[in-house]
């Protein structure tokens, strides 16, 4: 027998993430590594165990079978759950036929069977290519305070980046009155996170109602919250104040690799509360050589450092021979950096080879992040300018 549910949460993963190019050329966004042992999923998904949420849809469609692998049965985030736990939920046919998700208010449509088996109150909805920390279970109570039918998490952004997000303009009870999709001159600098909680009978006439408007682009946040609005229905703000961060192209996921870095970081992983869980493949402990100078770094297991590493961030079984050098840079798990190599404020993907003497990136960063794709090789004594993408060989 199934057991009803207080909140189901249905997390949005499907998306190509095409700002990040060749690191999401095999597998969708949210399964990219961050941090030296998570991947971008994992932030969402511990922030719904860690806010009593144990029944959680993830909605994949983009190369989702790496990203099917690593979530499992969902034991690492304690969602290995009898009645309720973790649920992969691709798009299925049906007795109309099947059909991608089109939009992300269609994606939770294709789904409502799915939350209906739980009878929930509320549902909520997220995105999982964000890296926050966040207790959801606080958000819901306000929204159960406010009698809202729909409650939307904001950000206080400076007023100069309002632009380039939806805002939500509120009264000063943080009741929503309007909201403006990158408004060319924003009137509030409250910024929403692509956090939604709903009342769920609401949620699905909504729903219903968008799926049957032959105009409809199927989305949330161009459909289905301004239809509430319109319908006078009741809205609120929910203000956060903690790190968040969208790592939706190469520069806001190479930030967001630093902010883990020094004394004081602005993310911390290390926090006994709202602590970050994740599937842990065994290696064998990292190999620190007495030439290897290390300053400012996080470098995980498996990893064998000869050269020097600073304000970088190395993820497991990543070997830096002598006299290479690392700088601000993110090197992820499988790479080889030979003697004498150089990299400056780049990222370097999974079981890339650079080769002795190659030069990579700026040493100011001024150029942009440069990136080299997975299992790509950038040859002896090749050069590669500070911002380019290299998804071939370079011999």
């Amino acid at each position: 027998m199934i057991k009803k549910k207080k909140c189901v949460a249905m997390l949005l993963a499907g998306g190509q993430g095409s700002r990040l190019y060749s690191l999401t050329t095999s597998v969708a966004k949210p399964a990219v590594r961050f941090g030296s042992k998570y991947r971008i999923i994992d932030f969402t998904l511990s922030n719904c165990i860690n806010s009593g949420i144990d029944t959680v849809g993830v909605l994949t469609q983009y190369q989702p079978l790496e990203l099917n692998d690593y979530i499992g049965n969902g034991e690492p985030w304690d969602l290995d759950r009898t009645n309720g736990g973790v649920h992969i939920l691709p798009p299925y046919q049906d007795t109309k036929g099947a059909a991608w998700y089109k939009g992300t208010a269609n994606a939770i449509y294709q789904n409502i069977a799915f939350m209906k088996r739980y009878n929930p109150e509320y549902i909520l909805v997220l995105s999982g290519d964000h890296i926050y920390k966040m207790d959801y279970s606080k958000m819901i109570d306000a929204h159960i305070k406010n009698g809202a039918d729909c409650t939307i998490a904001v950000l206080n952004v400076p007023i100069e980046e309002a632009s380039r997000f939806g805002i939500m303009n509120t009264d000063k009870n943080n009741r929503i009155v309007e909201f403006e999709e990158k408004p060319a001159k924003p009137k509030s600098t409250k910024a929403s996170m692509g956090v939604y909680v709903f009342s769920a009978d609401k949620l699905f006439s909504y729903l219903e109602a968008d799926e049957a408007d032959p105009n409809s682009s199927n989305d949330f946040g161009k459909n289905i919250i301004p239809n509430m609005l319109n319908d006078n229905c009741v809205m609120y703000a929910y203000e956060f104040s903690g790190y968040w961060k969208d790592v939706g192209t190469i520069s806001s996921l190479w930030e967001a690799n630093m902010d883990l870095l020094g004394d004081n970081p602005s993310l911390d992983l290390n926090s006994p509360d709202n602590r970050v869980y994740y599937r842990h493949f065994p290696k064998n402990p990292h190999y620190i050589g007495n030439d290897a100078k290390i300053k400012n770094s996080l470098i995980a297991e498996g990893c064998e450092i000869n050269g020097t590493v600073e304000n970088s961030v190395l993820f497991d079984s990543i070997t830096v021979e002598k006299g290479a050098v690392i700088r601000n840079s993110v090197i992820m798990s499988g790479a080889t950096v030979r003697s004498d190599a150089n990299i400056n404020y780049s990222i370097i993907a999974e079981n890339a080879d650079v080769k002795s003497g190659a030069k990579i990136g700026d040493e100011n960063g001024k150029g942009g992040i440069t990136v080299v794709a997975n299992d790509i090789t950038v040859g002896e004594n090749q050069t590669v300018a500070g911002g380019e993408m290299i998804d071939k060989n370079l011999q």
